[in-house]
């Protein structure tokens, strides 16, 4: 079942001699549950294009449709709904709330948008976060690689059609991103989670069951690792 379907996107900044795509028709699409890795040298176009994906940036043209949706012809406070409930962003820098503690922080956008917190739904995600013994912990009072978990329990609270997580070990050490890395294709495998990752890592990149190759704002390859389905 296809859940992300792109069209041709086109992403411009500036005008006249000044202008620069930074997206150049890219066009594919991921199946419900997969797990697609978006690689490509700095300024490629990956961040561009997950912005794009998470309804936190509007393309100059093309269509992005999430599990049917076409998000860009959202007006801006039903995107903003559909982003709270479809759309889990992990971020490189957490982006965490400094006064909140860890259980807080995983049920926030939930809370926000008006929905009853389910407590048994937050008691799974924090187990399997290992972070049991920290709920009551504030940002400052967790380790990076903690906080990064906690990040990716608040994407993963609301059942969101696609997590997109953009260079999500990039502030981390090896062993504490390998951590991270097995986290998220555990929840990629047990909870079905589609999942896409924008990173610069081949080594991590090829642990996707596809990779997609940027360059220049053009997707130029597109390989298939290991068979899913």
């Amino acid at each position: 079942m296809e859940i992300l379907k792109v069209e041709n996107l086109v992403k411009e900044y500036g005008t006249g001699e000044t202008k620069v795509r930074a997206l150049d028709g890219v066009s594919f699409s991921v199946e419900k549950g997969e797990f697609v890795s978006v690689i490509g040298p700095s300024g490629s176009g990956k961040s561009t294009l997950l912005h794009i994906l998470g309804g936190v940036d509007q393309p100059t043209s093309g269509k992005v449709y999430i599990d049917g949706t076409d998000i860009c012809s959202l007006g801006e406070d039903k995107l903003a709904v559909f982003r709270r409930r479809q759309i889990g962003l992990v971020y490189q820098f957490y982006n965490l709330m400094p006064v909140l503690n860890v259980d807080e922080n995983i049920a926030l956008p939930h809370l926000l948008d008006g929905r009853k917190l389910d407590r048994e739904r937050l008691d799974s995600i924090v187990e399997h976060l290992g972070l049991t013994d920290r709920r009551d912990n504030l940002p400052s009072q967790l380790s990076g690689g903690q906080q990064q978990r906690v990040s990716i329990g608040r994407a993963l609270y609301s059942r969101p059609a696609i997590l997109l997580a953009d260079e999500p070990t990039g502030n981390l050490d090896r062993r504490t991103g390998d951590e991270i890395t097995e986290l998220l294709k555990e929840s990629n495998r047990s909870r079905k989670q589609t999942l896409i990752l924008i990173t610069h890592d081949e080594r991590l990149a090829m642990q996707a069951d596809r990779v997609f190759f940027l360059e220049d704002g053009r997707l130029v390859r597109n390989e298939t690792v290991r068979t899913k389905f």
